[in-house]
């Protein structure tokens, strides 16, 4: 599970980690509306807000939150399914669904869990970050910078926390995180 403030590189550190063998990515659901280039059900799964409200009465969602205006969640099946046939299940997600995931009462996924904070160096960097990315108007992109400050205050809930750098080098730490992982005692026995 990765968590990053809006604008630290983390959709970008996740389009690489999908690229990785025995992992399924989880595709979240989200009520916002695509932005240009993306693809529905590679990049998010787009739903209405009344298909998104019936799929939470259902209790289809892991978990589900309101982040910038817009209704996000991850689907429970999916995640369960690949966790029990063995593969690794990436989840990008932001800290309020993280601590949902965290405090979930399944074992399967509890056991399973390895969360990651990605962390800009600093909330300057991060607002040349989302500039530089040109999909926000200025009044979001202060919206989304106060969030970060709020976001960037829980990254000691976290396992494990990246200070970014450049993309390789994220992309390296975060490969070393789940080699790592890949050798916990716990994780061998259940092979």
């Amino acid at each position: 599970m990765v968590s990053a403030p809006s604008g630290a590189g983390k959709t970008t550190l996740v389009e690489r980690i999908r690229q990785s063998p025995n992992l399924f990515y989880s595709v979240s659901c989200t009520t916002r509306a695509p932005r240009a280039g993306e693809i529905d059900g590679e990049d998010y799964q787009f739903l209405s807000d009344t298909d998104f409200s019936e799929r939470t009465d259902k209790g289809d969602f892991l978990e589900h939150a309101q982040v910038h205006g817009d209704r996000y969640g991850t689907l429970r099946e999916p995640v369960v399914t690949n966790l029990k046939s063995g593969r690794n299940v990436l989840i990008d997600i932001d800290t309020q669904g993280a601590a949902v995931i965290r405090n979930c009462g399944d074992p399967l996924i509890r056991d399973a869990l390895a969360d990651v904070f990605l962390m800009p160096p600093d909330l300057e960097e991060l607002r040349k970050r989302l500039v530089n990315r040109g999909t926000e108007t200025v009044e979001q992109i202060d919206s989304r910078l106060a969030t970060a400050a709020r976001e960037m205050e829980h990254w000691r809930d976290y396992r494990y926390t990246i200070i970014s750098g450049s993309i390789e080098e994220d992309l390296r730490r975060f490969r070393q995180i789940m080699e790592a992982e890949g050798y916990l005692s716990r994780r061998l026995i259940e092979k």
